[in-house]
């Protein structure tokens, strides 16, 4: 497979590792990546469910042709050999309420700017949603996506939970799980170019990214999701326990 034009040679190196685990673990159905515009900058907007879904996620868009730059929280940069790769292939810290916050909003624009994919997971951290469903997102994605008017993909994926559960410290690599990664078609948020960028713009595109997102999964799984979306700050009682 050629590898994809903006990767550099760090991205590369790990590719030629990683990608023969992945492949070796898991069984892929993949599909929509028509979806994936060919240039241009865009944001590409997956489900959260467990610490392996970052793995498929990346692994669907590279082997699409992208090397996605991925928001990955500030913390996973500090750990030695993650954090030198992380910072060599060019991914995005997160700094989660601190004075940095807005720096990893600036590269990720930046990013965007110069045409690349960035990759995000628009829930922050994993869904506390007991049937893995996805949660209310958060509105920096609607910020990232109003400021760049880039197209926002959105993507859902199921059965990285089956290799690594949700809080899971336990691989679970054989027999070879299926992941099911789907892309959709851009979100619509042209509508909201000329509004300000206030809280209710700000979870009205949020709530269109989440629903699409959501929206695949049922698919995916043949099931609709709660009419009610787990809102973390609302946490249900059961979803605590």
């Amino acid at each position: 497979m050629r590898a994809p034009e903006r990767s550099n040679r760090a991205y590369r190196n790990i590719a030629r590792v990683i990608r023969p685990l992945l492949r070796a673990i898991t069984r892929r159905d993949w599909r929509g990546a028509e979806h994936l515009p060919a240039s241009g900058g865009y944001i590409a907007a997956a489900n959260h469910m467990t610490n392996f879904d970052p793995l498929t996620f990346a692994h669907f868009l590279y082997d699409n042709g992208v090397a996605p730059k991925v928001l990955a929280k500030s913390s996973l940069f500090r750990i030695p050999v993650m954090g030198s790769l992380l910072r060599a292939t060019g991914q995005i810290p997160v700094h989660r309420n601190t004075v940095q916050a807005g720096q990893s909003l600036d590269a990720a624009v930046e990013a965007l700017v110069k045409g690349e994919c960035v990759a995000v997971f628009p829930e922050g951290t994993l869904t506390g949603d007991l049937d893995l469903w996805p949660m209310v997102g958060k509105t920096g994605i609607a910020r990232l996506a109003l400021t760049t008017r880039v197209p926002v993909i959105p993507v859902a994926q199921w059965g990285p939970q089956n290799v690594l559960g949700r809080y899971g410290k336990v691989f679970r690599p054989f027999p070879r799980k299926l992941v099911t990664v789907v892309a959709g078609p851009p979100v619509a948020l042209d509508d909201l170019y000329g509004r300000p960028l206030d809280t209710a713009t700000l979870r009205e595109a949020t709530g269109r990214v989440m629903a699409a997102i959501t929206a695949l999964l049922e698919d995916i799984r043949g099931e609709k999701a709660p009419a009610e979306v787990f809102d973390p700050r609302r946490a249900r009682p059961e979803a605590q326990a």
